[in-house]
């Protein structure tokens, strides 16, 4: 399935003009693949807000090559799914962002965990290296014409303005194969080396939860994670990858840090992932638990989303308005929703109507339209915080 609403390509071709013509063109695609003179059009770049005031390159393919990356992917996916193994969560068929947290906090409650290593890759989708990821490849991938089509998608370039620019390393974001390409690369430079080789050699427990190039490893013994930290820096180097150093660090997290720092009078540490801030607490009965919220990036990449489509929405009427906030909140929810969350839910909401008050305010110079006035009308009124969507993650 292919979004029918999704950005055209540097041809300028959307998916509803590609679905007129959908059987001749398919059959252009089949016979320029038999002939051997298929070309990978380069991406068109665009970005997108990253938080922190960074921006995230994007690069969209041409409607005509998403189908034939979705293709591709669905082969690679039929076969490597027998391969990756339980830690990775990212972009697999059956798993999702709420299993990788689950699975988190199942390793922290339940076993003996009590140091987190928090990293990350520096540029992940940026530098990943083309040799190394065709010779993965190669050892699942016996098809030449497939291998010949990844190697085109892959230096295909990127176009900037009108122009073309050469890709030497990485797999831009965006096309519908490069979540594959990024587990497959990470299935054998990470997954497999912890799970199989550095795993064995640690004197506790120790566990790997990954979702694409976002990954936590806990462990029992500290001198496990020391240890973890100095071979990972080795193991990614050795296939052109970096630390990105000052997000990366040890912390002391589980139920027996948590009572040794509170005898200490330490600040119990805290760590992120997947969106969420993870705190070490207790539950209504008094028992350990892992308090997840959203974390002050996640709340503030939202906002700023809201604030730029007001912006841009400002003429709109207000019903029309209240409609799209209201879709836009739902889905904050759907996703953060989790045990503890309400709160932090209930302030978004409440900086969300603030918001959109100033926008309305914005629109007449002598609008009178005062916060005691608003927030009761029914028009004004957003979907209520709900109850915990996900009791079980």
């Amino acid at each position: 399935m292919m979004n029918r609403r999704g950005a055209s390509g540097v041809d300028g071709e959307t998916a509803r003009e590609f679905e007129r013509g959908l059987n001749r063109r398919t059959e252009q695609i089949v016979a320029r693949l038999k002939a051997g003179t298929y070309r990978a059009p380069p991406v068109r770049r665009v970005e997108i807000a990253k938080g922190g005031g960074c921006m995230r390159p994007l690069g969209i393919p041409t409607v005509e090559d998403r189908l034939l990356q979705r293709a591709v992917a669905r082969i690679l996916e039929a076969i490597y799914e027998a391969d990756f193994l339980g830690v990775s969560y990212g972009f697999r068929p059956g798993h999702s962002p709420h299993q990788a947290l689950r699975a988190l906090r199942g390793h922290i409650v339940g076993e003996r965990v009590n140091y987190v290593y928090e990293a990350d890759i520096r540029g992940f989708f940026d530098h990943l290296n083309h040799e190394w990821l065709k010779k993965m490849l190669k050892l699942r991938i016996g098809d030449p014409i497939i291998l010949r089509l990844i190697g085109r998608w892959l230096r295909a370039g990127v176009m900037v303005n009108g122009v073309v620019i050469g890709t030497e390393e990485g797999t831009p974001q965006g096309g519908p194969i490069s979540p594959l390409l990024a587990n497959i690369y990470l299935h054998y430079t990470l997954d497999l080396w912890f799970e199989r080789v550095f795993k064995r050699q640690c004197r506790g427990e120790s566990h790997l939860v990954r979702f694409a190039d976002d990954y936590v490893t806990c462990f029992q013994y500290r001198q496990d994670a020391e240890q973890f930290g100095r071979e990972l820096v080795a193991r990614l180097g050795k296939f052109c990858l970096a630390i990105a150093e000052e997000k990366t660090r040890l912390i002391a997290f589980g139920r027996f840090a948590r009572e040794r720092q509170v005898r200490t009078g330490e600040i119990p540490g805290s760590f992120t992932f997947l969106g969420f801030k993870h705190i070490c607490g207790r539950d209504q009965k008094g028992r350990f638990a892992v308090i997840r919220i959203p974390s002050i990036k996640s709340c503030r990449r939202f906002l700023h989303s809201v604030r730029e489509w007001l912006l841009s929405h400002i003429h709109w009427k207000r019903p029309e308005q209240r409609e799209h906030l209201a879709a836009m909140l739902r889905g904050f929810y759907q996703y953060f929703s989790l045990a503890h969350s309400q709160p932090k839910l209930k302030w978004v909401r409440h900086e969300m109507e603030l918001q959109w008050l100033r926008a309305l305010r914005r629109k007449g110079q002598r609008s009178r339209l005062r916060w005691d006035i608003v927030q009761n009308s029914s028009w004004f009124t957003l979907p209520a915080v709900p109850p915990t969507l996900h009791p079980t993650v």
